[in-house]
């Protein structure tokens, strides 16, 4: 893995080991190492697309920062930091986007709107996803470590064509909710019909 320093109008003057300091002490080793992976993937998506590549590469870098956050600390966060209750109803698999961002804002101090809304996205889709939002969304789900079909399929899919690897994996997401008679929330079901190639 390489090791890039962000400028620091995007991390507010933290360097590359203090962004990981905060990073290792939210994380275990094992999701640690699947944030640099998907840094390093949504750079090379970034490249490919035309992105922001340090954006692209901060947000794929702190895409699951608060995924590991207890659940006790998100319902207080929810109940009393404005968020909209009907959160409740979900959990960390949702939260860690839409209500992971204020613990990043909060703890580690990182403000840029695109950064953050790329991370909020990345858990439920959202049927305005920007390239930049679909790239955080598509780099988590085929970092080199993923090897399911529909994650080799999208991987080779974002060779050439954003909008259809989203889409691939959206379609997943939703299969596997369904299978697993698990809640889908509701803008990824609107993402889902966003992203559905059109005929013709």
């Amino acid at each position: 893995m390489s090791d890039y320093e962000y400028p620091a109008s995007l991390t507010h003057d933290l360097n590359r080991a203090e962004l990981l300091n905060h990073l290792q002490n939210r994380l275990d080793d094992a999701r640690f190492q699947h944030c640099l992976r998907v840094e390093e993937t949504a750079r090379t998506l970034a490249k490919r697309f035309g992105a922001d590549v340090d954006r692209a590469g901060l947000a794929g870098l702190f895409h699951d920062y608060a995924k590991q956050i207890p659940v006790a600390d998100y319902k207080r966060v929810i109940m009393e930091d404005g968020f909209d209750p009907d959160l409740l109803n979900y959990g960390r698999g949702v939260w860690h986007g839409l209500v992971g961002t204020w613990f990043i804002q909060t703890e580690v101090g990182l403000t840029d709107k695109l950064v953050l809304q790329a991370i909020e996205r990345h858990t439920t889709g959202d049927p305005e996803m920007t390239l930049l939002d679909q790239i955080i969304f598509v780099a988590d789900f085929i970092e080199p470590a993923r090897t399911l079909d529909a994650e080799v399929a999208a991987r080779k899919a974002a060779q050439t064509d954003m909008r259809q690897a989203s889409y691939i994996e959206l379609k997943n997401t939703l299969q596997y909710l369904i299978a697993e008679d698990k809640i889908v929330y509701p803008k990824t079901l609107l993402t889902y019909n966003a992203f559905i190639p059109k005929e013709g």
